[in-house]
């Protein structure tokens, strides 16, 4: 049986909490015909989040603007053999409608977009857009109280402040309390909010490496955590579910 790689287990312990929301929601029991959904994940270069889900039988649509990462995601989802359930496109959220079409979609991912674009609001509107009655937003972005921390924490104090409540506020992260009105101006309910590498970006990542079984029960932890609100603060990023 082939073991993890330190690359690989570091990757569980950052995309554990989100993996699992997402695929307890796509086994939801009868949510989707022959359990098989439309997912459109904007922005999903690579393939982390794809390949894993058409393993899963979904049939998912990677929206990139990026062609060396088209490419790459080919070479993923074929060594994968799931190269059949997935389809890459060129675009970014402006093409979104055109690229997805009339007949929507069950879920999107959206993950760490928000941070990019000029306007989040109209992002969130365009991505609602295009999601099926009861469809669901998988949504994933920085959280800016962390964002003031690590920048302390490096030394860069001025930075801090300036985040904290300088004149240059950043709009493209965001507190707990901050997301759920940015959704529901774009007709989208949160329905859960989870807190997400609120301890994985303070451990050292060669203690992953060389601790035997430090990255599982860092997971574990990470888990734990995750839904309890006096966390939401310190987590690096915030995940959250939500249904048109």
């Amino acid at each position: 049986m082939q073991h993890p790689s330190a690359s690989e287990r570091r990757q569980s312990v950052r995309t554990g909490v989100v993996w699992t929301a997402v695929s307890a929601l796509l086994d939801e029991p009868g949510s989707y015909p022959e359990q098989q959904a439309r997912i459109v994940d904007i922005g999903g270069g690579t393939g982390g989040f794809a390949v894993p889900l058409a393993q899963l039988g979904h049939r998912v649509e990677v929206i990139d603007p990026s062609p060396d990462a088209l490419a790459a995601l080919d070479r993923r989802a074929r060594e994968a053999d799931v190269a059949d359930r997935i389809t890459g496109q060129q675009g970014d959220l402006t093409d979104m409608a055109d690229l997805v079409g009339a007949d929507g979609a069950d879920l999107v991912l959206c993950h760490g977009v928000l941070e990019v674009v000029d306007d989040p609001a109209a992002a969130l509107a365009s991505i609602a857009s295009v999601l099926r009655p009861g469809g669901h937003l998988s949504l994933l972005v920085a959280q800016r109280h962390a964002a003031v921390v690590a920048r302390a924490m490096a030394g860069h104090f001025q930075a801090a402040r300036d985040l904290l409540d300088g004149p240059d506020a950043d709009r493209h992260r965001f507190t707990a309390e901050e997301i759920g009105p940015l959704l529901a101006a774009a007709g989208l309910d949160a329905t859960t909010v989870h807190g997400v590498r609120v301890f994985a970006d303070l451990v050292p990542g060669s203690l992953l490496d060389l601790e035997p079984g430090a990255a599982s029960a860092l997971a574990e932890l990470e888990s734990a955590v995750s839904t309890r609100a006096e966390y939401l603060p310190l987590a690096t990023q915030l995940h959250v579910l939500a249904t048109r």
